[in-house]
């Protein structure tokens, strides 16, 4: 009977971790813009750079999950700063992107400078965070390792579900920017364009989203009574 409710709640943790994570993650969505911003690299750099960035974006979100608010507490930060400040980054990254010129001639000259980075560094910014694992994401990991079970074995089973749930995201991540290219191939050039505009623009809706929130919260903490 035991065992049984161990194997249930296991199950539960790892759907609740993947329905959580996966919508605001949202790599498919994403792919778009991960394509635009490794338009200088060719297809032998691309695909070594979809799975540094699926692989960042795993160790980010369980180190969110399962030490993160330990983090916080230990920096005296709360969840709504992070918000408020990752949404900053977020709405930069967005706006830029909004601006980006549409020359054929950018992809020539960002692929030779490129080539002498450390394309490591470009896996982990901008690609990983804020694009992949922006402050929503981290905040919902947080959110689902804030309250853990009572008892040891209950803590392992929880961590190990969350584990489980995160590499299957991860993998997701990878899957969709490995194949970014084929994805938007399908919409020809006008509508990977137009699908790049929209998405960057949702991009932006969403930081200004994160940002209300994380002061929505702080005003709150400030002003009780207020219900803004």
């Amino acid at each position: 009977m035991f065992e049984f409710l161990g194997q249930f709640h296991f199950v539960k943790t790892v759907l609740l971790a993947i329905g959580a994570l996966l919508p605001i993650v949202d790599p498919l969505g994403s792919a778009p813009i991960y394509l635009a911003l490794t338009s200088g690299l060719s297809p032998e750099h691309r695909r070594p750079m979809a799975k540094a960035v699926a692989v960042n974006s795993f160790f980010l979100l369980i180190a969110s999950t399962l030490v993160g608010a330990y983090v916080l507490d230990f920096f005296g930060l709360s969840i709504p700063s992070v918000q408020v400040a990752g949404g900053i980054v977020v709405c930069a990254m967005a706006w830029s992107l909004l601006n980006r010129p549409e020359s054929p001639s950018l992809s020539r000259t960002t692929e030779r400078s490129i080539a002498a980075d450390d394309l490591s560094q470009r896996a982990f910014y901008p690609l990983t965070m804020p694009l992949t694992v922006g402050p929503g994401s981290m905040s919902v990991a947080l959110t689902l390792g804030a309250n853990p079970e009572q008892g040891l074995r209950s803590k392992i089973i929880t961590a190990a579900a969350h584990s489980v749930g995160i590499v299957i995201v991860a993998v997701a991540v990878y899957l969709c920017y490995r194949h970014a290219d084929r994805i938007v191939k399908q919409l020809g050039p006008v509508g990977t364009g137009i699908v790049l505009r929209l998405s960057a623009f949702i991009l932006l809706c969403i930081g200004v989203q994160i940002i209300w929130n994380g002061l929505r919260a702080l005003l709150a903490g400030v002003f009780p009574n207020a219900t803004p």
